[in-house]
């Protein structure tokens, strides 16, 4: 019978982790911070590198998002959500798992 009891506490344990992480993967984020390239990062999270990345992603690079508040690197899943904005700086609403974002809605900072 403790055997069960202890079976049963285990699976009831790995269910509500699950149903955190799921929990969490629902939630949607906004994010600021600077549209740019994961050749250059940090360094271009600027207005003065706009044409450096637009250079860089037309060689194929991929889009990346440097927020604002820890620097973080976040790529960009569906960089069509962002077609345009290369170089600016905008609040990113959209998905966020580990370090990539998946764009829902944006606008300019």
């Amino acid at each position: 019978m403790r055997k069960l009891l202890v079976l049963c506490l285990a699976l009831s344990c790995v269910f509500a982790l699950t149903a955190l992480a799921f929990d969490e993967m629902g939630k949607s984020t906004t994010v600021n911070g600077w549209v740019t390239d994961d050749k250059c990062g940090a360094k271009g999270a600027s207005a003065a590198a706009e044409a450096c990345t637009k250079k860089c992603l037309e060689k194929g690079a991929k889009m990346v998002i440097v927020t604002d508040q820890d620097q973080k690197v976040l790529t960009v899943e569906n960089p069509d959500a962002l077609k345009g904005h290369e170089g600016h700086h905008i609040a990113a609403t959209g998905h966020v798992m580990g370090d990539s974002i998946h764009v829902d809605s944006m606008k300019m900072l």
